[in-house]
């Protein structure tokens, strides 16, 4: 007994005296619970979603009552296609286009899509000329598959990174490579390169096995979608290089890969569309990779986007993998 209370003392002692890692696990619960509850404050739940394209304020000249009627979440398009292709999917309940000529389409098979027509001929919008489309719902599976996917690929590619090296750094290890002819980035390409080599072959069977019984809906390309993947998990491979470039604690690194991590598994739209929140969280999103290839994934797969039309979000990862990349092999450190 007086040997094992000896170890825990001094493993106790030596967490204590962590300082960086006590204020991160300190510190992270409480601005996650205070970044939710900022995040989705709001009044009472909205029960339907409908798009605007022309603006807010146009509708609510055009048909204030409408404007004005509780419990509908209204959320801005700029694209009409693409607007259409959410409500032709059921994703959204319905569109609005006050641009020119007010009109309004609907899913002729939903019956939220049914009920907000009837809502809106009764609150002075019968000016509104009506379209219909036709579609077949997305299942929630399929829409929930690549957030899924994404996030079991950032946790193996931050903490299956990130901590190997830490370790290595700390035993010596790196120590005695320094004494050789390889270079930081030798050494964190081949590094980066064996855990996507892993990464993908995991993603690959979970997928293909989960297939077999579920079978997905996919409507584009394996292709696009197998090279969004790889530049996605290369460049949160890349994020847990950097981090790892200088850290020297295990606490520590945790206590940063924490940081990273929970706001993009929050906030990359893997859970929930982001659609109707505070717009500063959706430009927030915009700096993760996983918010990216996420919503490149399920273009690709439930609405058969093709490469072109993923090229903005391919061309951010691809970008930030060269930057974090570059700037880990700068700052790294083998002692």
């Amino acid at each position: 007994m007086k040997k094992f209370l000896a170890v825990l003392h001094a493993r106790n002692m030596e967490f204590l005296r962590d300082r960086s890692a006590l204020a991160w696990n300190l510190a992270m619960p409480f601005l996650l619970v205070i970044g939710l509850a900022f995040t989705f404050s709001g009044g009472n739940k909205d029960i339907y979603k409908i798009g605007i394209v022309g603006g807010i304020d146009t509708l609510s000249r055009v048909a204030p009552e409408l404007h004005g009627t509780r419990h509908i979440l209204f959320v801005p398009y700029d694209d009409l296609n693409a607007a259409i292709d959410k409500v032709r999917h059921h994703q959204m309940d319905m569109l609005i286009d006050v641009s020119s000529l007010p009109k309004y389409w609907i899913n002729s098979s939903s019956p939220n899509g049914y009920l907000l027509e009837r809502i809106i001929w009764g609150s002075g919008g019968k000016l509104f000329q009506r379209q219909a489309v036709e579609g077949v719902e997305i299942r929630y599976v399929d829409w929930f598959l690549p957030g899924i996917l994404g996030m079991n690929m950032m946790f193996s590619c931050l903490f299956g990174v990130g901590f190997v090296i830490v370790r290595y750094r700390k035993n010596g290890f790196l120590k005695r490579l320094k004494a050789t002819p390889l270079g930081s980035f030798q050494f964190l390409f081949a590094q980066l390169i064996s855990r996507l080599l892993l990464i993908m072959v995991i993603t690959t069977v979970v997928y293909s096995g989960c297939n077999l019984f579920i079978e997905f809906n996919m409507q584009g390309s394996y292709w696009v979608l197998l090279l969004v993947t790889t530049l996605g998990a290369t460049c949160m491979i890349s994020i847990g290089l950097l981090i790892a470039a200088r850290t020297a604690s295990e606490e520590f690194a945790g206590g940063i890969l924490n940081a990273v991590t929970w706001p993009m598994m929050l906030l990359s739209g893997a859970w929930f569309s982001l659609e109707g929140t505070h717009a500063w969280v959706v430009q927030l999103a915009q700096i993760f990779p996983l918010t990216h290839m996420i919503a490149a994934t399920r273009a690709i797969m439930n609405e058969g986007a093709t490469l072109s039309q993923v090229m903005p979000h391919v061309w951010v990862i691809t970008v930030m993998s060269a930057v974090f990349l570059a700037l880990g092999a700068y700052i790294f450190k083998w002692e």
